[in-house]
């Protein structure tokens, strides 16, 4: 046992450690101290504090503070006292005894004296082998084997690859270097299931759960809180179609095909009548036979269109506006204009559940409001992901920049409430259908002005650059064969419940969404446009206003 002491501490204690570690209740003493630096605390802002690892010294006087001096003199003492009265066994048991120790010290004392003058038992001898025979046939022959075994297994995995390739589905080929060429045609018959569910998991969401594969429909990756989840299940198909080996097992309310009808109603027609119906082929509705990837993609915009109906459905009943929403089923109906309203449906149709087409009167589908609800909807769950980083970096999460910069730039509350004020999707949906059915109210009033105006000419140009709530229309109003002098502009911008008309001498005219506004305004224009013609002809010819 080795003991090493500090100069400061006393020799007693290092006498007491050595005879302590020779006892058996024997404290465990590390040389060296630990280095580490243990925590002490931590405190609530995340600092940790600290403890000084101890020195050496200070380490052997602790460990030294843990042995019972007491307990090991007594052992010692009682181990002494039960040796010296011991009973001896015969009278000569310890002569005999201090012999054979004796005799054993002097037997080692011999040998390590023979060696010692003896210098050839320290010298090893080598061995001496019999050189290998060798064999260039063999060696031959043994590296043609491992050569034909390394190719055998190359041409294996490239007939393989070239199979994989070949199939149009990806499939993998079985293996084998001389069968690859007579399986690959009945390997392609029968689709590999581990092949086809590892190229399903490149494009859906799997998990194994227990013996079951499930798979996720739902947008919650992209930022979707539906309460519905898209879960299905995948097996393999106890009858392999041509073509696939999986079946996909879906719930029953993600069968089918949906969709968003939008549609712009008169007063004079039935309000929330229920008759939602659009068109659709024969091709557009899921089957059990058709290909997995097709049952998904209407799977998922089924899912994708019940959330978007039951958003706008809860904006609609949220919202007070004058005249309120009104929500019956699948169908929410909104006032845009007195006498207009803006129908939302929602259509679920199966292949069982196909219903003879309505009469074109009721299939005025607005394609491009519908696409809009879609953006506006992928819009929402990316504003829900994608949140702004907080400025300063300490501080709360998600909240807007506007409410950064209120403080800063000492915003009252109703300024605040103001800009933090956030339109829901009916609301933007709202205000572009508005915007739709006042741009086609003013196509209308225009060509009609148009073809009962002969004289002057009114030409209208459409700006092909427009957004979802603004366009706007140039009309030039000419005098047929005085196209160069007699040009009166007119510029109309068309937002979601108002004109504005910029006139020639740069006056500004805001009109409202009723159409008799318009058509004044153009036949003033029209007017004006026949006063300034006679003038500049006049001028031209040589004739005096009077008046």
């Amino acid at each position: 046992y080795l003991c090493v002491v500090s100069s400061a501490v006393d020799t007693s204690i290092a006498a007491s450690l050595a005879a302590a570690a020779m006892s058996n209740n024997s404290v465990a003493v590390c040389v060296e101290a630990c280095q580490e630096y243990q925590v002490q605390e931590i405190t609530y802002d995340g600092q940790e504090v600290y403890v000084q690892p101890c020195s050496m010294s200070e380490n052997l006087t602790k460990l030294a503070q843990k042995i019972d001096f007491g307990q090991a003199a007594d052992e010692q003492q009682s181990s002494v006292e039960k040796a010296s009265f011991q009973p001896s066994l015969w009278p000569w048991d310890s002569v005999r005894t201090k012999l054979r120790s004796a005799l054993m010290e002097v037997s080692v004392l011999c040998d390590v004296l023979s060696i010692a003058r003896q210098k050839h038992y320290l010298v090893l001898d080598p061995v001496s082998q019999e050189p290998p025979e060798h064999r260039p046939v063999a060696v031959l022959v043994a590296k043609k084997k491992a050569l034909a075994a390394a190719a055998g297994v190359l041409l294996s995995g490239a007939e393989s690859l070239r199979g994989a390739a070949a199939d149009p589905a990806g499939l993998s080929s079985p293996r084998g270097a001389g069968s690859v060429a007579q399986a690959l045609p009945q390997q392609r018959l029968a689709p590999d299931f581990h092949a086809e569910l590892l190229h399903m998991r490149q494009n859906w969401r799997l998990r194994k759960v227990g013996t079951t594969i499930l798979g996720d429909l739902s947008y919650r990756s992209a930022g979707s809180r539906f309460w519905q989840s898209g879960t299905f299940e995948v097996s393999k198909s106890s009858e392999p179609r041509a073509g696939s080996s999986l079946q996909v097992t879906l719930p029953s309310e993600l069968e089918g095909i949906s969709y968003i009808q939008v549609t712009i109603q008169k007063d004079t027609e039935t309000i929330a009548s229920g008759q939602l119906s659009i068109n659709l082929p024969q091709n557009a509705f899921s089957s059990p036979e058709t290909h997995w990837q097709q049952r998904l993609e209407a799977a998922q915009n089924v899912l994708f269109c019940r959330e978007l109906f039951a958003q706008l459905a809860r904006e609609a009943v949220q919202l007070q506006p004058s005249i309120p929403n009104l929500v019956v089923g699948n169908q929410i109906t909104a006032a845009l204009f007195p006498g207009v309203q803006l129908c939302i449906g929602l259509c679920h149709r199966t292949l069982q559940d196909r219903q003879p087409a309505l009469p074109p009167s009721r299939l005025d589908h607005k394609h491009v409001l519908e696409h809009s609800l879609h953006q506006l909807l992928r819009e929402y769950h990316y504003a829900f992901l994608h949140q702004g980083a907080p400025r300063p970096a300490s501080g709360p999460v998600g909240v807007p920049r506007k409410r950064h910069l209120a403080g800063p730039h000492a915003h009252d509350r109703q300024r605040l409430r103001d800009s933090l004020h956030s339109e829901t999707i009916l609301e933007k949906i709202i205000a572009q259908t508005q915007h739709v059915a006042l741009r086609l109210r003013t196509m209308y009033v225009i060509d009609q002005f148009a073809c009962e105006v002969k004289d002057p000419l009114v030409v209208a140009h459409w700006a092909c650059l427009s957004s979802p709530t603004h366009n706007s229309v140039k009309i030039n109003i000419l005098s047929q064969g005085y196209e160069t002098m007699c040009r009166t502009p007119l510029v109309i911008h068309v937002e979601e419940q108002r004109l504005r008309a910029v006139c020639r001498d740069g006056r500004v005219i805001q009109l409202s969404y009723e159409p008799q506004e318009l058509r004044f305004l153009l036949m003033a224009q029209v007017a004006q446009h026949q006063v300034s013609s006679v003038q500049t002809l006049a001028k031209f010819v040589g004739w005096k206003v009077l008046s």
